[in-house]
């Protein structure tokens, strides 16, 4: 029996959204094809955990599938189930035998139609027909066989690695797909590590059309910037004098250098805010730059150095730990 969506999750129905993307992305890293280049079934295992997220994620969709409106490829459900009418009784007591003893028959339903409604023509609504007439050897006699479309062509999937500035300021990437062809790709909002994107149309080409590819982003670690949720973060080093005596500083940002001013007296470790410099979340309001000022002491400076044996300022700044 194929697993459903959760199954392939490793999860059970109910799970929540931060649980069903913690186990998306972990499977996601275990099984992407550039760590199985030897496992051809790890590429098809992928496509099958990222619909699955691609379908949980959905709140929506989510919805329909927990009630069972969709199947796990999105599609509408068959109605009664898709299981047919044959077995465990028939339907209203049909079976393939014909009308049973104790069961009413095709022939006593009334369906809104009046005496005598001809259930070929119900079915043939509800399931679709052939073309040129009615299916012959079913119990039903008028019920037309509905036809199963052509099957898609398979997924592909990539992982486009991102440097940080690009993902901060969302800068569209050129990437070349497996056909040989170059998209410019543009990165949504709300971009974060791991995030699938899924492109119609790009992927193997099938009997129904072509499937997608599914596109996984990973956003490049940077030298001197963290991010903090929306926000990113820098530690800046500053000279003594500009610390003490106050200055306007060129800043590097993901955007380009700015300006700041470093107040009067400022110690290691306060923090100063450059807004929305940081990223861009799916609200589309944008973060900021958390700058860190770190006092940089000179280790073998001969004037700092007599300065600081005649000076007597500063009191106990370590008053406020009780010592």
């Amino acid at each position: 029996m194929a697993l459903d969506l959760y199954q392939r999750l490793g999860l059970k129905r109910g799970a929540s959204e931060a649980e069903i993307k913690k186990a998306y992305r972990s499977l996601a890293k275990q099984l992407h094809p550039d760590r199985n280049q030897d496992n051809p079934k790890a590429a098809e295992r992928f496509a099958q955990v990222t619909q699955a997220y691609d379908l949980l994620s959905d709140k929506d969709k989510r919805a329909r599938y927990d009630r069972g409106e969709i199947d796990e490829d999105g599609n509408p459900k068959m109605p009664f189930g898709g299981g047919g009418f044959g077995g465990g009784g028939g339907f209203g007591g049909y079976s393939q035998g014909g009308p049973q003893p104790g069961g009413p028959g095709f022939e006593n339903f009334n369906f809104g139609g009046g005496d005598g409604a001809d259930l070929g023509d119900l079915f043939e609504g509800l399931f679709g027909g052939t073309a040129g007439g009615r299916a012959r050897g079913g119990p039903f006699g008028g019920f037309r066989q509905r036809q199963q479309a052509p099957q898609k062509g398979a997924d592909i999937a990539y992982r486009l690695k991102v440097p940080f500035e690009d993902a901060v300021a969302l800068k569209p990437q050129r990437i070349t797909l497996g056909d040989g062809k170059t998209i410019d790709l543009k990165l949504p909002k709300g971009l974060e590590d791991g995030t699938s994107m899924r492109l119609a149309g790009k992927g193997q080409e099938g009997p129904g059309g072509r499937g997608d590819a599914i596109v996984t982003i990973d956003i490049a670690p940077h030298r001197f910037y963290t991010r903090d949720g929306a926000n990113i973060r820098l530690e800046l080093p500053v000279t003594l004098r500009e610390a003490v005596q106050g200055a306007k500083v060129k800043v590097p940002t993901p955007e380009g250098p700015v300006m700041l001013t470093i107040p009067k007296g400022t110690s290691s470790g306060k923090v100063l805010r450059l807004k929305d410099r940081g990223f861009t979340g799916k609200d589309g309001r944008r973060g900021d730059q958390l700058v860190t000022v770190v006092v940089d002491i000179p280790a073998n400076d001969a004037e700092l150095q007599r300065f600081t044996e005649n000076w007597t300022g500063g009191g106990n700044p370590r008053a406020g730990l009780g010592v």
